[in-house]
């Protein structure tokens, strides 16, 4: 174990992480880029994108909570020490997304009324689910919670939207470079250091398995609730199609090219996309992986 969270440890964070890919950026873009002209002037694109920024800052803060709280309940100094430095990645990942409805226009005190407006009540029970372990300092719970099902549903959908925003919007795509980076880290993290815990502790996966299923199904219905209730569809697809870049390469993920797809290939896309992953990892780690109703 100590050689593996040798690959985890401060200096490593420090020498990959602020002093590799983040060194020179602000708030994880370049310093002078900029939110496309036409988001920022076109009414229902700006909703839109403020929208789904809210979705990445409340997940954020739930990841930030969580990896904050299981820091004093980690079995090892080790552990501590990672689980601080995620607690950092969780904390910007938080001020940048907030940073970013600050650049699309939301006024400083107006903030948190904007992310209770687009909070979407899905995400939030998600999110009520993992912290419930994280209070009962539940350590093995809650690091499969927050490292695998949290950070790998997080993953994919960082992936995704940075796919999509590659050449129309590249001050949104290098921001979420630099957080796919953390959470690559963070779920490694979590595969690899929860194995061993979960050989110590089989009593713990009939509980982790009921949790991973609820939290599944919150997740898709937050996928359901963002794809299939989008209103004026055909209208922000054809201003999309406005943005500068747009077209000029494909949108390129798992194999599909986004900006060809209806949303409903799209949600269904990212929701086997999340769940053949989290059934990979979970089975890494000796958990078996729990199907979720589908809403």
């Amino acid at each position: 174990m100590a050689d593996f969270l040798s690959m985890y440890s401060i200096q490593h964070w420090l020498e990959s992480c602020p002093q590799g890919y983040l060194a020179g950026t602000a708030y994880g873009h370049g310093p002078d880029e900029r939110e496309p002209a036409l988001v920022l002037e076109n009414d229902l694109l700006r909703e839109q994108a403020i929208g789904a920024t809210v979705q990445l800052v409340v997940g954020e803060r739930c990841a930030l909570a969580a990896s904050s709280g299981l820091v004093n309940a980690a079995p090892d100094e080790a552990s501590k020490r990672f689980l601080a430095t995620q607690t950092l990645d969780e904390a910007r990942h938080v001020e940048i997304f907030s940073q970013r409805l600050l650049d699309l226009g939301v006024k400083k005190g107006e903030m948190e009324d904007t992310i209770r407006e687009h909070a979407n009540p899905n995400l939030v029970r998600f999110a009520e689910v993992l912290l419930e372990k994280v209070d009962r300092k539940d350590f093995v719970a809650g690091v499969v919670g927050q490292n695998i099902v949290l950070e790998g549903m997080a993953f994919s959908v960082f992936e995704m939207m940075q796919a999509a925003m590659q050449e129309v919007n590249p001050k949104f795509a290098h921001t979420l470079s630099g957080t796919i980076a953390d959470e690559r880290r963070h779920v490694g993290f979590g595969e690899n250091r929860i194995g061993s815990l979960i050989a110590e502790h089989p009593e713990k996966k009939p509980e982790i398995e009921r949790m991973q299923k609820e939290m599944s199904y919150w997740m898709l219905a937050t996928f359901a609730d963002r794809f299939r209730n989008l209103s004026a569809r055909e209208e922000i697809r054809k201003l999309r199609s406005e943005l500068s870049g747009y077209g000029s390469a494909p949108a390129k993920w798992q194999g599909a090219d986004l900006s060809a797809l209806e949303p409903a290939e799209m949600e269904r896309l990212l929701a086997d996309t999340v769940l053949k992953e989290f059934k990979t990892r979970l089975g890494r780690i000796g958990i078996e992986y729990q199907t979720p109703a589908r809403p």
